[in-house]
């Protein structure tokens, strides 16, 4: 009679070349058994350019895209979100639902819902978004575009009443104390 505590479990390897593709021996039901695998592959994971890879040219989609290699050209993801890995480099204009960067990007960068500068990222470019989130020791060298669909107008009168409407122009931002 076959137990289970008499079945030993296979070691998967280390390395994933050296998994086998052949199938498996039959159990002494008949049937077949199932090597084992890695967390199961949902239809939403996302496309990946590693680091060794390089692409020049246009890049468009619908699905989710993790960038760790080099990309130049232009990056089109309608509804998908990108993300640039800490060893990406993406020479490229971007446009995107979501874009979170971790690694390094030159161009223009428009994520419609959100943008992410992680610590490690560093972009040079124009941004335009609803919402942006910047983690301390990001770089980001370029304008910042915010748009919420609310009308400018109403915002700015807003905010000239609140402050008395005596002052014009760009407000100044101080990091220093306020004894300044």
């Amino acid at each position: 009679m076959w137990k289970k505590e008499d079945v030993k479990s296979q070691a998967v390897p280390e390395n994933p070349s050296a998994i086998s593709t052949s199938p498996a021996l039959p159990a002494i039901g008949g049937s077949p058994t199932r090597e084992p695998s890695s967390a199961p592959v949902s239809s939403k994971a996302s496309a990946c350019i590693s680091q060794g890879i390089r692409i020049k040219g246009e890049v468009t989609g619908s699905e989710d895209l993790f960038v760790d290699g080099h990309v130049e050209g232009k990056l089109n993801l309608s509804n998908g979100s990108l993300t640039v890995g800490p060893n990406g480099e993406v020479k490229a204009d971007i446009f995107a639902r979501e874009v979170i960067v971790r690694g390094r990007v030159d161009g223009k960068i428009v994520g419609r819902e959100k943008i992410q500068l992680w610590s490690t990222g560093n972009v040079a470019g124009d941004l335009q978004t609803e919402r942006l989130s910047i983690e301390d020791g990001a770089v980001l060298r370029g304008r910042v575009e915010i748009e919420t669909g609310k009308p400018l107008d109403k915002f700015s009168e807003a905010r000239g009443a609140a402050a008395g409407a005596s002052r014009s122009g760009p407000v100044p931002v101080s990091s220093g104390s306020a004894a300044d």
